[in-house]
């Protein structure tokens, strides 16, 4: 199992996502729950297909943290 990165934003219509350390691949959805779940999808997909073809999955390079920052 792949632990990877995804950052998932509120859009007008829904919600996207993306993987930072995974470039094009990215998903929408209508809820969080269901970005979420495509964004597996499409990342187990991708990761599939990159070994079919011999390629290397990438490995995770990116971290999210929180910082506070003042405000003035």
């Amino acid at each position: 199992m792949n632990r990877v990165l995804i950052v998932v934003e509120k859009t007008a219509g829904g919600y996207g996502s993306f993987a930072p350390d995974v470039p094009g691949v990215g998903v929408v959805g209508d809820t969080r729950e269901e970005t979420e779940r495509l964004m597996r999808e499409a990342l187990a997909l991708h990761f599939e297909t990159l070994r079919e073809e011999g390629q290397p999955v990438p490995e995770p390079t990116t971290y999210a943290t929180f910082v506070e920052v003042d405000v003035v």
